[in-house]
């Protein structure tokens, strides 16, 4: 193997190791980011009064599916 061959090799390696490094701490930023998002959604709907329409409408749809609804 010549010179240029290792040199190419090396650095692809570096460079790969560095991709990772970086990426290292991503998922729990994207988990932190997603959690804030719902915990958003919650307190806005929360907030608007809609929580008893959203569950009735949900149960109002359970009762359609399994054919309760008297």
């Amino acid at each position: 193997m010549n010179r240029i061959e290792r040199w190419k090799r090396a650095v692809v390696s570096r460079l790969r190791a560095r991709g990772e490094k970086r990426d290292a701490g991503a998922g729990f930023v994207e988990y932190a980011g997603l959690m804030i998002i719902i915990a958003g959604i919650f307190t806005l709907i929360d907030q608007l009064g809609l929580d008893g329409l959203i569950s009735g409408a949900i149960g109002d749809a359970v009762d359609r599916v399994i054919g309760g609804g008297g």
